[in-house]
């Protein structure tokens, strides 16, 4: 039967549920998102293993990128509100920064 303390704890539930903090970028799935956010990047590291994709996602109102230092990767321009993604890869740089906002920087712990 349900009764109004059984709605009043499953909507206290949700509400808890929406208000936890993101699972962090380490939280393996086959997919690591990454929020850019008041020009940085949210995960700092991010843990990632070779064949995981990384999601960058620009929530900011310019074009970012997310580039390997050493150059091994690059999602190419990131336009706000877009979201750009890059398959990690064995050998692949873990620090990275944004062209455009080179003091944007944050790196990967590969594993």
């Amino acid at each position: 039967m349900l009764t109004r303390r059984t709605v009043l704890k499953g909507g206290a539930a949700i509400l808890a549920a929406s208000l936890m903090p993101s699972a962090p970028a380490s939280a393996h799935n086959g997919m690591v998102h990454i929020r850019i956010k008041g020009f940085a990047f949210d995960h700092d590291p991010a843990t990632v293993k070779p064949g995981e994709t990384l999601e960058f996602s620009n929530e900011d109102a310019v074009p970012h990128t997310a580039t390997a230092a050493d150059g091994s990767w690059d999602t190419g321009l990131i336009a706000p509100g877009t979201k750009a993604f890059v398959v990690f890869g064995a050998g692949f740089g873990t620090d990275y920064f944004c062209r455009f906002h080179p003091n944007m920087k944050a790196s990967l712990a590969a594993e």
